[in-house]
């Protein structure tokens, strides 16, 4: 997961009174690295499959090829992933919505890994409000999402963003711990330094785009100690893929997250 973790832009910030996760940064060099996704967007989805590598090795992570990877739910779902190249593993049938309980099993190199993770129930993103702020005479800009938090307490929210045709996104997690019920009041942080050369200065007349993802806690936890150790880590500062708790068995690195999606874009005044 080195791999993406180093594309990720340091201009972060946690909101709200989130307890601290103590993180083990051992090298963990050639362990199984699994990222997968479920939606509530029609499919296919995905699960890559990669070695992690020394922090100190180049950004070269060698995909496996022989796992096998069946997703399931709690309805009696089953489905064996087709592999199709660079590590990915692809669903062909397999369905997804809210309110499930979705597990993922790998065997991969003469181990089982299994994670579970349930969908939370969507939330919508209505709009998209700007804001800016002079720093240094120079003015900067940060995006209000717009939504309305459930008034059961729990939920969370992962947001990742980028600007314009830029690979590079950005993340931010988000709970409901000090605005439960309420109307969103936190913004998202656009990229204002170009200085580590992975992103643009935001500027008049760019376009913003904008996933919120309802997430489960598990997953929480996982992108809320990721943003802990990136903002850390200073402007391009490197992690390894060790440092978030992973919520898959067996000593994996990486996540499985079912969740919602909802799209804005927006295009700055």
């Amino acid at each position: 997961m080195k791999n993406i973790f180093l594309i990720i832009a340091s201009l972060f910030f946690l909101t709200g009174c989130e307890k601290e996760i103590d993180l083990d940064l051992d090298d963990q060099s050639g362990n199984i690295v699994i990222e997968a996704n479920v939606t509530d967007q029609a499919g296919p989805y995905y699960v890559k499959i990669t070695k992690s590598v020394a922090f100190t090795e180049n950004n070269t992570y060698p995909a496996v090829a022989d796992a096998v990877v069946v997703l399931s739910d709690n309805t009696g779902q089953t489905e064996t992933l087709q592999y199709v190249g660079d590590g990915m593993y692809e669903t062909n049938s397999f369905s997804a919505v809210s309110g499930r309980t979705y597990h993922l099993k790998v065997s991969a190199e003469g181990k089982e890994y299994s994670a579970n993770s349930t969908m939370p129930a969507p939330v919508v993103l209505e709009d998209l409000q700007q804001d800016s702020f002079l720093v240094a005479g120079e003015l900067s800009y940060t995006l209000l999402p717009v939504f309305t938090d459930p008034p059961t307490l729990g939920n969370r929210y992962l947001f990742t963003y980028r600007l314009n045709n830029n690979p590079h996104k950005m993340f931010e997690a988000f709970s409901d711990n000090v605005n439960n019920g309420m109307l969103n009041q936190r913004p998202l942080l656009l990229p204002n330094d170009d200085e580590d050369g992975e992103s643009e200065k935001t500027k008049v007349g760019d376009t913003i785009y904008v996933e919120m993802q309802c997430i489960d806690t598990n997953v929480f936890t996982y992108f809320s100690s990721l943003l802990q150790i990136i903002d850390g880590g200073g402007p391009g500062g490197g992690i390894t893929p060790s440092n978030p708790p992973s919520n898959i068995s067996n000593g994996a690195l990486g996540y499985f997250s079912a969740h919602t999606v909802s799209k804005k874009s927006y295009v700055i005044q």
